[in-house]
C-alpha cells in the first residue's frame, strides 16, 4: 500500500447522533399513534444506518489505482492513475454540505471539513474528495502516476 488515509466523519457522526437521541425522545415523550411511532423507528433505524455508512472516508494509492470509500465501503469508486491529468487542493464551500453531492466543480464525496482535493480526468471529468490531508494524497498521486 503505498498510500491509505481514514477521515473520521466526528461532526457527522455528532449531528446524526443527536438527531437519533432526538427521535427516541420524541416517541418516549409523547403518546403518539401507532402510525406516527412506528415512523420514528423507521427514522431512528435510516440514522442509524447513514450514521455507518458515512461515519469516515478511506482514501487509497495503490500500484496504479486511486481508491475511495465511505465507512465499510460504501460507494466504493476506482480510478486509474494513467487516467488522471491533474490535481489540486481545494477549498469547498459550506453549502456543499457531506455526503455525496453532485456540486458546479463535479461530484464531492466528504465527510468532514471543507479541505479537498479537485481531480481532472483526462476524459474531461472532474471530482472532489474532501481530506484532512490533502498534502499527503496529492503527494502520493503525483508520485505514482
Amino acid at each position: 500500500m503505498q498510500y491509505s488515509h481514514t477521515q473520521p466523519g466526528t461532526l457527522l457522526k455528532v449531528m446524526l447522533s443527536v438527531s437519533i437521541v432526538f427521535c427516541f425522545v420524541m416517541v418516549a415523550v409523547n403518546q403518539f399513534a401507532s402510525v406516527i411511532a412506528f415512523s420514528l423507528y423507521g427514522m431512528i433505524a435510516l440514522l442509524v444506518c447513514l450514521t455507518w455508512l458515512f461515519s469516515s472516508l478511506t482514501v487509497e494509492v495503490e500500484g496504479e489505482e486511486l481508491r475511495h470509500y465511505f465507512g465499510p465501503g460504501f460507494w466504493k469508486k476506482t480510478y486509474l492513475l494513467e487516467d488522471i491529468e491533474s490535481v489540486e487542493q481545494v477549498r469547498n464551500s459550506w453549502i456543499f454540505g457531506w455526503g455525496i453531492r453532485l456540486t458546479p466543480h463535479g461530484w464531492l464525496y466528504n465527510v468532514s471539513g471543507l479541505d479537498a482535493i479537485q481531480i481532472q480526468l483526462k476524459s474531461g471529468g472532474k471530482f472532489r474528495i474532501g481530506t484532512d490531508d490533502a498534502h499527503g494524497l496529492i503527494a502520493a498521486i503525483q508520485s505514482s502516476s
